[in-house]
């Protein structure tokens, strides 16, 4: 199938009480990223990271694989002709990229859990996606792959920044210069998977996870996600100055939040 015969929308929306899934379709191309997708993908998390009736996000791959990476044959959604009022075509092209990558900002710092369904291989930017996500729950098909040497690339979607926080650097850089195809079972005993499961049983296993998430406390899972980020980058001092804030922010938020529930339930008898 063409990309002109694009079945559906590159990006599919469903949502689960609390929970919003994401799933990229281009299965014919093991959801590649080109110009469309990556478009429609910014504006489809965007949404999911402003819409308070969503408490948790999975985002996943149709068909056999989560994301490819770039789609080479669309020349990896780099630009065309070069418009002489918009700077140069490096220029161009940074602008361009740079706005695609807000997914990965947006998957990162939305104050809620977002959860990677790796539903099979990731690479390329994809392992920048899924790095972007809280957590990554992966099926036994699933294979992990940086490829960016493939193309002679450095990285992207914020790739190199998840994956030395997530696993340090040492791993970081034997994933990105030695570019070693992982299956599953190895991916996961270096901690890029969070769970590993049967693929029969991933989507039910995940789902699972991401409604006990977005039935719990959803303002308490905000500020614990915030301390989590900071936690990344600041100092120590500020770190336990983040916390106390935050602990008082998020409890009494919390607290008011069930009070309001409860005297809902009594005025209802």
């Amino acid at each position: 199938m063409s990309d002109g015969e694009q079945s559906g929308p590159l990006v599919l929306v469903e949502n689960e009480g609390g929970v919003r899934i994401i799933t990229l379709n281009r299965p014919d191309r093991l959801n590649a990223l080109e110009f469309g997708i990556m478009t429609a993908l910014v504006d489809v998390v965007a949404d999911a990271a402003r819409d308070s009736s969503v408490g948790c996000v999975v985002v996943t791959g149709a068909g056999r694989g989560f994301c490819a990476g770039g789609d080479l044959k669309d020349g990896g959604g780099r630009p065309g002709p070069v418009d002489p009022g918009k700077g140069g075509r490096v220029e161009q092209g940074f602008t361009r990229l740079r706005g695609f990558m807000e997914t990965s900002r947006l998957l990162h710092e939305m104050p809620k859990p977002v959860i990677a369904m790796v539903n099979g291989p990731v690479a390329g930017a994809g392992i920048g996606i899924a790095g972007a996500c809280d957590l990554r729950f992966a099926g036994e098909s699933a294979t992990f792959l940086s490829a960016f040497d493939r193309i002679g690339a450095g990285g992207d979607f914020g790739s190199s920044w998840f994956w030395t926080k997530i696993l340090g650097t040492g791993v970081a850089r034997e994933l990105f210069f030695l570019s070693e195809k992982l299956d599953a079972q190895t991916a996961f005993a270096k901690g890029i998977y969070t769970k590993l499961f049967a693929d029969a049983d991933l989507r039910t296993e995940t789902l699972k996870a991401a409604h006990k998430l977005a039935d719990g406390p959803r303002m308490g899972y905000r500020y614990m996600k915030a301390n989590l980020n900071f936690a990344e980058d600041g100092n120590f001092e500020a770190a336990l100055d983040h916390e106390a804030l935050n602990m008082g922010l998020s409890t009494t938020a919390t607290a008011q939040i069930y009070k309001a529930l409860k005297e809902a339930k009594d005025a209802a008898g």
